[in-house]
């Protein structure tokens, strides 16, 4: 059961509210976890602008969903993995190689880096080494590239214990962490 309940759509909060039309209109619903972290208008409007200036950085769309698929599967959030492999999906990135990264394998080339540093990072609480470093620079990326991955890891470690205390309940087809 849900810890944390979410807020109906028809809500009379005009701040909620104007939040819900915003993301209906760029993604055609209002998904449970939003609804849920509405209960704080802060913490959604947060949420919503730290998300929407990452999408507009140097990263893909398909390369910030594997590492946001890697994040899950490292935390074992069910509700992120779900969500994240039907975006995945919608950006081309194939099952198998989803699968895979949920269950903690690796890709090659430079998405394969970006996994494997995700990772680190979560593992690692942050506390990486110059060889770290260095392999993900080695796979073309620079200190930029570095510096959002830092970002995309950390709102996706957000979600995930978000998930995890308020028990979100998954509107997504189900993808279990344990299962990959």
């Amino acid at each position: 059961m849900q810890r944390i309940q979410s807020l109906p759509l028809d809500t009379n909060d005009e701040t909620v509210g104007r939040l819900f039309e915003a993301i209906r209109q760029k993604m055609g619903g209002v998904p449970n976890i939003l609804r849920t972290m509405a209960q704080s208008p802060a913490a959604l409007e947060a949420y919503l602008g730290f998300s929407d200036a990452i999408g507009n950085g140097r990263f893909t769309a398909a390369q910030r969903e594997l590492a946001a698929l890697a994040v899950a599967g490292e935390n074992s959030c069910d509700y992120c993995a779900s969500a994240h492999s039907a975006l995945g999906r919608m950006v081309g990135i194939g099952q198998a190689d989803m699968k895979q990264v949920i269950a903690g394998g690796d890709l090659p080339g430079s998405d394969g880096a970006i996994v494997m540093l995700t990772r680190k990072i979560v593992n690692q609480r942050g506390v990486l080494s110059d060889a770290d470093i260095a392999a993900f620079y080695a796979a073309g990326f620079d200190e930029g590239h570095l510096v959002e991955l830092i970002a995309v890891t950390a709102l996706n470690i957000f979600t995930n214990y978000f998930n995890h205390i308020a028990a979100t309940e998954i509107d997504f087809p189900v993808v279990s962490t344990r299962a990959a």
